[in-house]
């Protein structure tokens, strides 16, 4: 049966991961929602007022009267409101791009997460078999009479130990695969997928921002259509005016004979309404807009000094790692076959052996850490023009 589940389960690699995220995640369904209203939101900033018709009828001659009420969009009332719309537009555009740089984030840190899970249970699981064979080796030397008791029971609590550690490993690693499936839009109860790349060392390749990063770029763009929001409420204070045409005809004594035309101007008066109530919100969301984006560009920014720092340490680290392991194996290996030999106790044995194991532990942990840490600079340097 769990070799059938193995077959069953999809290869896929760390693009395919992130592909899928992006085409089946419920964030990227809200970002293409909000993104269709802003763009609404324009057309309908850029649509005209409809006219409206009205009909009467007096005693008074003409009788019948018909009138046409043609509002005029006039150009200082028209340009910030479609100015107001396109930089909201912007704006959520602007977010829908973080958006989805933020998913990609996610499924790529957290294919990562599942690629160093997966070798720290390879490895668990080889120390636990190294361990199992130590232990014979323990009880074949006691046999022979070269090997203590208590060699035997350090063998054997050693073996058990990382046994236990081994069975742990494995649950983490099913874990951090389910997390990834999930990330994925995938369902999250059985694994269904295997990971086909490898934890490879991370190839550096995040050069310098040349553009404002997204999250600046959205605020910028919110405080922009905050500004023209503002603009037009002053503007309001004097209502858009309106042109009205018509006919009048039906005069019974027949001096006014046929139709005759009438043309008007409608023009609001602002006697009891200086839209100031308007005024007042939109400055306040004009302010609220400024205050939100000189927080959003020094917390950006401090987000991508940290993260470059994260990277250059995580990168530092990998080199000395490699080095600090190739070290440790070499020591284990010699221990191993000194121990063999009779030259050593078996406790330097477990000791060398556990100094590889956490060196080649660390250096998986290294490895995730720097995989992360260029990930959230190409996050967070992220430029508009980016797809």
């Amino acid at each position: 049966m769990a070799a059938r589940a193995a077959a069953a389960q999809q290869p896929v690699t760390r693009a395919q991961a992130i592909a899928a995220a992006l085409e089946r995640g419920a964030r990227v369904a809200l970002g293409r929602a909000d993104t269709a209203a802003a763009r609404g939101g324009v057309r309908a900033a850029r649509a005209f007022l409809n006219p409206s018709f009205s009909g009467t009828y007096t005693k008074a001659v003409p009788q019948y009267h018909a009138i046409v009420d043609l509002p005029l969009d006039v150009p200082w009332l028209r340009a910030p409101r479609i100015g107001a719309a396109e930089f909201a537009r912007d704006a959520v555009r602007y977010g829908f791009a973080f958006e989805r740089a933020a998913i990609r984030f996610d499924a790529d840190t957290s294919y990562t997460r599942a690629l160093a899970a997966a070798a720290h249970a390879r490895l668990s699981h080889r120390n636990a078999l190294d361990a199992d064979s130590l232990f014979a080796m323990a009880r074949l030397r006691r046999e022979v009479g070269d090997a203590s008791e208590l060699d035997v029971r350090l063998a054997a609590v050693n073996a058990g130990q990382l046994e236990n550690v081994a069975s742990d490993d494995s649950l983490t690693g099913i874990a951090a695969l389910l997390a990834l499936q999930l990330a994925m839009g995938l369902p999250g109860e059985e694994p269904a997928i295997t990971l086909s790349d490898s934890l490879a060392p991370p190839a550096d390749s995040v050069g310098l921002a040349v553009a404002e990063p997204l999250p600046v770029a959205a605020a910028r763009a919110s405080l922009r259509s905050a500004e023209r929001a503002l603009t037009l409420a002053h503007r309001s204070a004097f209502g858009a005016p309106s042109l009205q045409l018509g006919v009048e005809n039906g005069d019974p004594t027949g001096s006014e004979p046929g139709v005759l035309p009438t043309i008007g101007l409608s023009l609001p008066l602002p006697l009891f309404n200086w839209n100031g109530g308007a005024a007042a919100q939109a400055a306040a969301a004009r302010d609220r807009a400024q205050a939100e984006l000189d927080l959003v560009r020094r917390e950006t920014d401090a987000t991508i000094a940290r993260a470059r720092r994260e990277r250059t340490a995580a990168l530092a680290r990998l080199e000395r790692d490699a080095r600090l392991l190739a070290s440790a194996d070499r020591v284990a290996a010699m221990s191993l076959q000194a121990y063999a030999e009779g030259a050593i106790p078996l406790a330097n044995v477990l000791e060398a052996q556990r100094n590889a194991r956490e060196a080649l532990g660390r250096y998986i942990d290294d490895l995730a850490a720097a995989h992360t840490a260029i990930a959230l600079v190409r996050l967070m340097t992220a430029a508009p023009d980016q797809p």
